[in-house]
């Protein structure tokens, strides 16, 4: 469990009794020194005559710790929260690859289509288990190529399937992966709620075909479903076309406006180990989401720990009492 570092309340209106520990100290520091004029006035030094001179500073620290037991308890009396990261129970994750021809260059080993599938069937075997799992692949169109399901056998046989084809529509692609959110069955219990989930697409290229990828993205951003992007390569990628070398570096412009636009977050990957990595980060991300969860507790033991200090003062000062 993750939690962040800001913390509110679900009542905060009981901090108004805050109030009440400047007001508690004020009195104590009027009280003493009401005391000591007193003395002074009368020419007697009534806490040296009463009281040994080290239980002084105990008697102080008895009011602090109390007074600081009481702040704390009052704001465990709010009912302090925090923003944490708990396990998803549900949600639909749609892996759309790109298996444009460039996906063939070989800046990493073997190819870049080989290295992705390798690390697609790594990232579908680490969502969890109750997380439906769609995969979508795009060159010049776009097909879902396995409908959300809980077969992640199915997933994979399909992942390791996928087959090169010419031009890249990187908005097409999301576009399938909207159509394939809308094949997933509604949760027997809660029917009405909308479905989450997320898209991860992964490609090498920008769009040369097909519909805008930008308008895709504000498209699956108003249906609710932040795009995860990945740009997978390195500058010096090539293929082989014609018996001529022509190169086919990575461009992330178009993938991080993808991200941007929809909600999500933007990858990059120029190897098979980096895209490993950032398929694991991904899952983290997709696999958890943010609740308020109450952390009395936390107030209330620390409260607990001054009201511990001010009564072994008090215990302190008792025992030396004449």
């Amino acid at each position: 469990m993750i939690v962040t570092p800001l913390i509110s309340f679900f009542h905060p209106d009981r901090l108004w009794l805050l109030v009440l520990v400047p007001l508690l100290l004020l009195v104590y520091a009027a009280l003493v020194r009401r005391s000591a004029t007193r003395n002074k006035r009368f020419g007697i030094d009534n806490l040296s005559k009463v009281l040994p001179k080290q239980a002084a500073w105990k008697r102080h620290v008895a009011v602090v710790a109390a007074v600081l037991s009481l702040a704390s308890l009052t704001v465990a009396f709010a009912q302090p929260k925090d923003t944490v990261m708990v396990p998803r129970e549900r949600a639909t994750i749609v892996v759309a690859i790109d298996v444009s021809r460039s996906m063939e260059a070989t800046d990493i080993d073997p190819t870049r289509l080989v290295a992705a599938k390798a690390a697609a069937q790594d990232f579908v075997g680490m969502l969890p288990t109750g997380f439906n799992v769609s995969l979508v692949a795009f060159a010049g169109s776009s097909s879902i190529i396995v409908p959300p399901t809980l077969d992640r056998g199915l997933v994979n046989r399909a992942i390791e399937n996928l087959q090169l084809a010419p031009s890249t529509a990187i908005g097409e692609g999301i576009y399938s992966s909207l159509d394939a959110m809308a094949l997933v069955p509604p949760d027997p219990d809660h029917p009405d709620d909308p479905t989450p989930g997320a898209i991860v697409l992964l490609s090498d290229g920008y769009t040369n075909i097909g519909r805008s990828s930008q308008q895709a993205a504000r498209d699956s951003k108003e249906a609710g479903y932040p795009i995860y992007t990945i740009a997978y390569g390195t500058a010096n990628g090539y293929v082989i076309s014609n018996g001529r070398r022509e190169p086919v570096p990575v461009n992330p412009a178009e993938l991080a406006t993808v991200s941007r636009e929809s909600g999500g977050e933007a990858f990059r990957a120029g190897s098979a180990n980096e895209l490993e990595r950032v398929y694991s980060s991904i899952a983290s991300s997709v696999g958890y989401e943010q609740v308020d969860q109450e952390v009395t507790e936390l107030y209330a033991g620390i409260a607990l720990a001054f009201a511990v200090l001010a009564s072994l003062a008090v215990g302190s000062l008792a025992a030396r009492w004449p």
